[in-house]
């Protein structure tokens, strides 16, 4: 079920890149923030950015992070800030604000449903930093979610990850993603490092929370995309498209316009 990207790299680097920039000075702003996790998204979004040759701020906010995450992050804005001019860096530690935080609330509940939802605060404390950044230097939150994540099973965190002004690469398939990582010269520990939202503070991969690798949720968008019959999947393709349908059926909270309560005025 591998899937193999068919995107043309080089004309979709340019089109990105042109579209960042044009919005960005419709939009009066200096450039883009940011924030890099150390993984394959945040590090094409940024580089696209880069490119822009406005202002790009790169963001770490580091919340009992994952050693591992933490030095892929610094090696790609190394390497973007060597390439790029326009490329600058902060690192904001939010470890002591998450643990005040947790010291302000009751924390006595189920272990699954308290660790997801102290999950969800990570994303939500990075977005408020995100958007500090981003105000006093006049910049827009460049967002770092693929389609296969933001209109596909809804695997981010709602005013979290998801809180941004702009979605750069959310029409690619994480197979794009990875094609243009490669085409970009983004660092081979990025490109060859599993795929993990980091919010868990250990190395529990994005595939291990979904129940799926991405080439198979991608594989499951497609085939409900274009309704295609399920008689010949296999055992495991019956599983994927189950486990597919069900995140992409409770997670429409997070793709649908936030439902208004409509007064009739007549």
């Amino acid at each position: 079920m591998t899937k193999k990207s068919t995107i043309k790299v080089e004309e979709v680097n340019t089109h990105i890149v042109n579209w960042l920039k044009t919005y960005a000075q419709n939009s009066k702003v200096n450039g883009f923030a940011v924030g890099i996790s150390g993984g394959v998204d945040s590090a094409v979004t940024s580089t696209l950015c880069a490119q822009t040759g406005l202002q790009v701020l790169c963001v770490e906010m580091p919340i009992h992070q994952h050693e591992s995450h933490v030095s892929r992050a610094k090696e790609h804005i190394e390497q973007l800030k060597k390439r790029f001019p326009n490329v600058s860096s902060i690192q904001s530690d939010l470890t002591s604000v998450f643990e005040a935080f947790k010291k302000e609330v009751p924390t006595d509940f189920e272990e699954n449903k308290l660790n997801l939802t102290l999950a969800n605060t990570r994303a939500r404390l990075r977005m408020t930093t995100l958007y500090y950044h981003a105000g006093v230097h006049g910049l827009l939150v460049a967002g770092t979610g693929n389609k296969v994540e933001d209109f596909g099973v809804g695997f981010y965190t709602k005013y979290g990850d998801g809180g941004v002004d702009v979605s750069p690469i959310a029409d690619l398939m994480k197979s794009d993603v990875f094609a243009l990582a490669a085409y970009l010269g983004v660092p081979e520990s990025i490109l060859v490092a599993q795929p993990s939202d980091g919010l868990f503070g250990d190395e529990k991969t994005d595939e291990q929370q979904l129940g799926a690798s991405y080439d198979e949720l991608e594989w499951a968008m497609l085939e409900d995309a274009n309704n295609n019959p399920q008689d010949s999947y296999t055992e495991r393709q019956k599983e994927v498209f189950k486990i597919y349908k069900k995140l992409n059926t409770i997670n429409q909270h997070k793709m649908n316009p936030i439902p208004v309560c409509v007064i009739n005025r007549d």
